[in-house]
């Protein structure tokens, strides 16, 4: 609408029909009025965006579990890969060493060939000295057992037979992560009352075939039973088992729905940079949580497994390496949404922003100037990278995203070399354009 006076224009029938004409006060009233609609739009966009940033930064540690978790279950090389570890860590390999090998001890009787070879020598007259130091020999014969059983262990547990048979069996028995999930089926890694527990009956057959080899022929009765390790004990299985379920379900679109989600509020948010720095400083602080939560886990968990069952350090070990991905992948997130921080803040119009800009813009604009001077001038190429400097640098941004994005697994190593290369590229650019321009060129302008 044009408040001004404007001529009268003729209609079909050839009469005047004059335009209104604004006087002050409605003009006034006219831009109070666009005025208050244009807060009103605001404060909508403003409240929506907040909504939609608090949803999201709510869902992300969940999203964070619910995809590690769904992942592990489903890839059958990133679980083998996550338990891998465990058959090279010495903790487990004591405590297992342990446990076989009074297993092995327990099922040899050695009172019973004490005694066997007293009453031999009884009814072979020999004379009580020699009857009563067979009858001693009972502790050291035990002590010699042991000895034996633990050497022929160890070398079973220390060796790669270990390692080979562990990663076999799990990779096998990889649908034995999804029964104890889901509390289903009957495998290697199964839930039983209250306790989760992993069967070690392929080293227990490959340990009493060394020690029947090595003439311990006693050992062939080690019984089939009870051949499992206890991992996890709590009360709270089933509780557990539930959440897993619901995870496993929703870690395929739950961390999609938040990105949905926390790109929204950056994209209906008035400020959208600064909605930009709010989320991403808020995803590094649940990431954080998150790792704090792990953390009063992991005691709970230690404190829960009683010594008597698993040895501390043990446990400890089986804990760290089963939710190592876990923390390296919120260790990612974190380093992430702070870099992201970071870039929204430096291309904004802060003291310190347009410091670093300006410190950055010298030195290349130097570095260009001298190879211009030095006759590398970049002439219409080096012109075009300074009028399209927005969109190349934005280009590097958006290549730099996309390169995390489609990188398997990234870790905080791969943010650095990322970032590395980018910040290395848009210098170079920079560099290129300046030796394109005249040593006056504008002033770069400060970015909106």
């Amino acid at each position: 609408m044009n408040p001004a006076a404007t001529p009268d224009s003729p209609d079909t029938g050839g009469t005047a029909n004059p335009e209104h004409v604004m006087t002050a006060e409605e003009r006034a009233e006219y831009e109070r009025l666009r005025r208050d609609a244009a807060v009103r739009h605001r404060g909508v966009r403003r409240a929506g965006a907040s909504v939609l940033v608090l949803l999201a930064l709510l869902l992300a540690p969940v999203a964070v579990v619910a995809a590690w978790v769904q992942e592990t279950v489903s890839d059958t090389d990133r679980y083998v890969e996550t338990v891998a570890p465990l058959a090279s860590e010495s903790a487990v390999q004591e405590a297992v060493i342990n446990r076989l090998t009074d297993r092995v001890v327990d099922n040899v009787d050695v009172a019973a060939v004490t005694d066997s070879l007293t009453r031999a020598l009884q009814d072979a007259g020999a004379p009580p000295r020699v009857v009563e130091g067979a009858e001693a020999l009972e502790g050291p014969l035990r002590s010699a057992v042991r000895s034996v059983v633990d050497r022929t262990v160890s070398r079973v547990i220390t060796s790669d037979v270990f390692q080979q048979v562990w990663e076999g069996a799990n990779r096998r028995s990889h649908a034995a992560v999804v029964n104890m999930l889901t509390g289903d089926g009957d495998s290697a890694l199964r839930a039983e009352d209250g306790a989760v527990k992993l069967d070690v009956g392929e080293v227990v057959d490959e340990v009493r075939e060394r020690l029947v080899g090595a003439g311990f022929d006693k050992a062939a009765a080690i019984p089939d039973t009870d051949r499992t390790i206890t991992l996890f004990e709590t009360e709270e299985l089933g509780k557990a088992q539930d959440a897993m379920r619901l995870l496993d379900i929703l870690g395929t679109w739950l961390p999609v729905l938040t990105v949905v989600l926390a790109a929204l509020a950056v994209w209906t948010a008035p400020a959208h940079r600064m909605m930009l720095i709010v989320t991403a400083a808020g995803v590094a602080l649940m990431m954080v949580v998150l790792l704090v939560a792990l953390a009063v886990v992991r005691r709970v968990y230690l404190d829960s497994v009683p010594s008597t069952a698993l040895p501390t350090d043990a446990a400890a070990t089986i804990f760290d390496t089963f939710v190592r991905f876990l923390r390296d992948s919120t260790r990612t997130l974190l380093v992430l949404s702070l870099v992201t921080a970071l870039i929204a803040y430096l291309y904004g119009r802060g003291r310190l922003a347009r410091a670093v800009r300006t410190t950055a813009g010298r030195g290349t604009t130097a570095a260009g100037r001298a190879l211009h001077r030095a006759g590398m001038s970049t002439g219409s190429t080096g012109h075009r990278l300074a009028e399209y400097r927005a969109w190349t640098t934005g280009g590097v941004i958006a290549a730099g995203a996309l390169a995390l994005l489609l990188w398997n697994h990234p870790t905080v190593g791969a943010i650095a070399l990322v970032l590395g290369v980018g910040v290395a590229v848009l210098i170079v650019l920079a560099i290129l354009a300046a030796a394109g321009e005249p040593a006056d060129r504008p002033a770069e302008r400060v970015p909106g």
